[in-house]
């Protein structure tokens, strides 16, 4: 008896679900959204519920009516011979889905479809069957659309993408039924069976390679499986059922014996316990190699010249921030070119420009959704020759010819401003910022670290130009800069507004100390858009350093505290660092115990300093202020402008300014004018050129900086 059936699919995967479906037996296949409607036997639906890799249920029709309302929904329920299926003390749920101007949410139309069925067997048997959310007898799913309502009967029960194997797994895990689709759109059946190897060199709780396994040793999906939906209903044939898994396990020890070489590797020997208590429950225990190794080692198993590369590169959930994503794919990116040559890749990924990044093809061949979150399916032959045989700096250029005045320009750099860093005492300064404006980056070197930014190109700029650029960048930095892969940290720089640099991005809370003028200074390149160190101000903490000797020195807007180190290092009497934020009012304790300057003369205060200024009545010989450009913090009261509010900030420090005492007001706004009444009531000296590092000397308009003194 042929049969209508519904296997339902996540959205993207309908193209590949339509011949997985027919080669298991499946006629009159159409496909829909999410989904593939097909015919057959009941065979062929037990077939699908046990072979499909890609579908998520599998639901055979019962009824299809009118249901133009609540009443028209409830009768067509009611007239159903619901007694072939379900006994009267049985078990059942509904998951009902679409609405109409009649039945507005899906909660009711549930209700109605349950009242309904309750009520046939109360009216035939004096019993009711119950409602049990967790593995029913029967789970029923019924459609409305147009007012009409389609009933299934829920073969599957339980998503077929739970396999039974994986029992563990990190944030944001890939679906089985998602991974195997990645395999799928990689050709990787027809690889296995030529005996070309496996190998995910991030493979976290192992999925792509226990799928891949399974796909090339023949071995059904839901063998593992103690559930399906069907199993409660009275239509099921246990003898058929019993019959088709038979067949199965035999399939699996014969497929498993010509099992090519799998393997995979992962940074995490966490990890890599998970992968294998996977593998193992998976039955593939000494089938699938793990190896415990960083991405930077990756390699092909054994001596083998063509294989399929696959990878799920941490994204979205699974890693803290879009800029450390960005740089794993690049690096992963520069891994496959230089040592996959003749390998085909497959990487899925949320990250729009991925295939950029990893110089594989700009736009993904399928779109996906793992959960929630919209990803892509790159699939690409790694060239045996080119640019998988050169170094990864000139590689890079072969990726984007533009990229060698890049190169000269980042390593003449890097020799000029390199001396001069080493001459002063200073491990953090900028090697590039802007300097070729078609590369909108960056780049500030901390140590054996480097910080990059890039600026947000404007909407003129070709996205996917961009984004080759930004490829080119972080493939070829390391090499260009000489600096370990794992080392480089990229984030996007846009327009900020007040505080917003100084908000958290990252969790990491990964730090290091710097060393700038003699002193030390804490880090942190990860979790905030800045560090924690103004790297353009520091010849105005010279000055700073200087000016303050003997005298009471005050930090309005404090930060981390830097200037406050310089003073206090520099003889300062006493000094008083003042910032709304209790974070980086820690962190300048920290900057100041680093450098043996905690002690009782050195205060740190949270308020917001236009308030405190008013209220304090103590004097001051040195003040530094670097106010935000904008801020509407719910802890201060009103906004701060530093363009509308300065001249009024400047006055009631000046009131607070010793004889003989001096402000140092600094900004970074870029459209900044000095207001003509400060200049009008006060000494004003403009410093912004005298206080320019050379390694920001470039840029001159990147900060303005004057000192302020009574007349």
């Amino acid at each position: 008896m042929k049969t209508v059936f519904f296997a339902t699919v996540a959205a993207g995967l309908e193209d590949l679900l339509a011949p997985e479906l027919e080669a298991l037996g499946a006629r009159d296949i159409r496909r829909q959204s999410a989904g593939v409607q097909f015919t057959g036997d009941l065979a062929c639906g037990y077939r699908v519920c046990l072979w499909s890799r890609l579908a998520s249920r599998v639901l055979l029709r019962l009824d299809h009516f009118h249901a133009p309302n609540a009443a028209a929904l409830r009768s067509g329920i009611e007239r159903m011979s619901w007694e072939d299926h379900l006994l009267p003390d049985g078990s059942f749920m509904v998951a009902f889905t679409g609405t109409s101007a009649a039945i507005r949410n899906t909660h009711f139309g549930a209700l109605t479809v349950k009242d309904g069925l309750v009520d046939r067997f109360r009216a035939r048997t004096g019993r009711r069957p119950s409602v049990r959310a967790e593995r029913p007898d029967l789970r029923l799913a019924v459609h409305l659309f147009r007012e009409q309502a389609t009933v299934y009967l829920d073969l599957a029960g339980e998503s077929l993408h739970r396999r039974a194997y994986r029992l563990e797994a990190g944030p944001a895990p890939l679906k089985e039924s998602l991974a195997a689709a990645v395999l799928l759109q990689a050709g990787w059946p027809a690889l296995a069976t030529s005996g070309q190897p496996l190998f995910d060199p991030l493979c976290g709780a192992g999925t792509l390679l226990i799928e891949g396994a399974w796909m090339a040793g023949d071995v059904a999906p839901g063998l593992l499986r103690s559930y399906f939906g069907f199993q409660g209903w009275l239509g099921h044939v246990p003898t058929l059922w019993q019959r088709l898994r038979q067949e199965a396990q035999a399939r699996r020890i014969a497929g498993l014996d010509r099992l090519p070489v799998i393997a995979g590797r992962d940074a995490d020997a966490r990890v890599i316990r998970v992968a294998e208590a996977n593998v193992a429950r998976a039955g593939l225990t000494g089938r699938i190699h793990l190896t415990p190794g960083e991405l930077g080692d990756a390699h092909p198993p054994g001596d083998t010249q063509a294989g399929l590369m696959v990878v799920n590169p941490p994204y979205g959930e699974r890693l803290d921030s879009v800029g450390t994503s960005r740089t794993l794919h690049a690096t992963l990116g520069r891994r496959v070119a230089t040592a996959f040559g003749g390998w085909r890749a497959a990487v899925i990924s949320a990250l729009p420009e991925a295939g950029s990044l990893m110089r594989g093809p700009h736009s993904p061949q399928l779109e996906v959704a793992n959960g929630a979150i919209p990803c892509g399916v790159w699939v690409w032959d790694v060239p045996a020759t080119g640019a998988s045989d050169a170094p990864g700096a000139e590689a890079a250029i072969v990726a984007d010819p533009g990229a060698e005045a890049l190169v000269n320009r980042l390593r003449k750099n890097m020799r000029h401003l390199g001396r001069w860093a080493r001459r002063e005492g200073i491990e953090a300064y900028r090697v590039y910022d802007a300097d070729l404006p078609e590369y909108a980056f960056a780049i500030d070197r901390y140590g054996d670290w480097l910080h990059v930014q890039e600026y947000a190109p404007p909407a003129s700029v070709d996205p996917e130009l961009a984004a080759r650029r930004r490829a080119t960048l972080l493939a070829g930095l390391p090499e260009w800069l000489e600096v370990p892969l794992d080392r480089v940290v990229f984030k996007t720089r846009e327009r900020q507004r007040g505080r917003a640099q100084y908000v958290r991005q990252d969790t990491k809370g990964e730090g290091q100390v710097i060393q700038e003028g003699g002193l030390r200074f804490w880090v942190n390149l990860t979790d905030y858009l800045d560090t924690g160190l103004f790297l353009d101000h520091r010849a105005t903490r010279v000055l700073l350093r200087e000016a303050a000797a003997g005298k009471r020195f005050l930090n309005l807007f404090c930060y981390t505290g830097s200037a406050t180190v310089y003073a206090a290092a520099g003889g300062a009497r006493s000094t008083t660092s003042v910032d709304l934020s209790a974070t980086y009012l820690d962190w300048a304790q920290e900057n100041l115990r680093l450098n043996g300057l905690d002690g009782s003369q050195h205060r740190l205060i949270q308020a917001d300093g236009r308030t405190w200024i008013d209220e304090d009545t103590g004097t001051y010989d040195v003040v530094f202020l670097d106010p935000p450009t904008f801020s509407n913090s719910k802890r201060m009261s009103g906004t701060w402008d530093v363009q509308r509010d300065h001249a009024a900030l400047i006055a009631a420090v000046m009131a607070r300014l010793a004889p003989g005492g001096q402000l140092v007001f600094s900004t970074n706004h870029r459209r900044f004018r000095l207001d003509a009444e400060v200049a009008e009531r006060w000494q004003v000296a403009d410093l912004s050129r005298a206080t320019l590092p050379p390694d920001f000397a470039r840029n001159p308009a990147i900060r303005r900086c004057w000192r302020i003194t009574p007349r």
